[in-house]
C-alpha cells in the first residue's frame, strides 16, 4: 500500500522474496501523477509483480480520511483480501514534510479499522468485509524485524531505473541542499553531470547503504537487510531462533 510510487521499490526486497516463495503480491498507489504511472508500473514488473498496479487517484494535498479516499482504500482491501499489508510508518510520517503524509497515516488506520466491518458495503464495490490483516511498516524509525534481501537487492536496484521522474526529483532536491562536489563524493557513479543519472545512482547508493546498515553493519543477523516494524504483538507457538 504505497502512498507514492517509490515505496513499491522501497519494499522491493520483501516483495521479490515473497514472490520467489510463491506468494502473490498486489501493489496499489494512493497518489501518482499521470506521467509517472507507466514508470511505476514498469518498476512493479521489474520486481516480478504480474498484476496491474492499482492507482487510487487521490489528489496531492487533498487527502481526507473521512471521504472518498477512505472508500477507495476500504474497497481495495476488501477486493484484494490480503493476508499482509505493507504501508508507511506512521511514526516516520509525523516528521516527514512530504504532502499528506500525516493524514495518510490516519487514513490507512481508519480504512483498515472498518474494512473488516459492515461499513458501506455497496459504496465500497459490494465486496464482503475483510478483517484487518497483518501490518508491516516500511522503512520504520524503530524496526523490530529485518528481511534478508541479499539475493534480491540487484532486482530492487534495477527497478529504480524505471522511475525517471522520481529520480530526477530526488536529484534536484539534493542539489538544492548541497554542492555537486559533495554529491560526487557520495555517488562516484555520477560521472556525466546529468540530473537523472545523479538521481538513479544516488538512489541506488542510498538503498544499498540502508541494506548494509540493517545487515552487516548491525546485529540483525542479515547480510543485506530490509527493515520493517510489525504492528502489534508477535504470537509464537514457541520461542524460535
Amino acid at each position: 500500500m504505497a502512498s507514492y510510487g517509490l515505496e513499491i521499490v522501497e519494499c522491493g526486497g520483501a516483495i521479490a522474496t515473497a514472490l520467489a516463495a510463491g506468494d502473490s503480491v498486489h501493489a496499489a498507489v494512493l497518489m501518482c501523477r499521470d506521467e509517472s504511472r507507466p514508470q511505476v508500473g514498469r518498476s512493479a514488473e521489474a520486481l516480478g509483480i504480474t498484476t496491474e498496479v492499482d492507482f487510487l487517484d487521490v489528489a496531492f494535498g487533498e487527502v481526507d480520511f473521512l471521504g472518498d479516499a477512505k472508500t477507495k482504500v476500504v474497497s481495495l482491501i476488501r477486493r484484494v483480501k490480503p493476508d499482509i499489508i505493507i504501508m508507511q510508518d506512521p511514526e516516520h510520517a509525523q516528521h516527514d514534510l512530504d504532502p499528506d503524509r500525516r493524514v495518510i497515516a490516519i487514513l490507512y488506520a481508519e480504512a483498515l479499522s472498518v474494512a473488516g466491518r459492515d461499513w458501506r458495503i455497496e459504496e465500497c464495490g459490494g465486496h464482503q468485509p475483510h478483517p484487518v490483516p497483518t501490518i508491516y511498516y516500511m522503512t520504520p524509525e524503530r524496526p523490530n524485524c529485518v528481511v534478508e534481501i541479499g539475493e534480491h537487492l540487484p532486482k530492487k536496484l534495477d527497478a529504480l531505473a524505471t522511475l525517471t521522474s522520481q529520480n530526477t526529483f530526488s536529484a534536484e532536491h539534493w542539489l538544492a541542499d548541497t554542492s555537486p562536489e559533495i554529491l560526487k563524493s557520495i555517488v562516484p557513479a555520477w560521472t556525466d553531470g546529468k540530473t537523472d543519472t545523479l538521481g538513479l545512482e544516488g538512489q541506488r547508493a542510498l538503498f544499498t547503504a540502508l541494506a548494509i546498515s540493517n545487515g552487516l553493519a548491525s546485529h540483525s543477523g542479515a547480510v543485506l537487510g530490509e527493515p520493517y516494524r510489525r504492528e502489534g504483538t508477535f504470537l509464537l507457538d514457541r520461542l524460535v531462533k
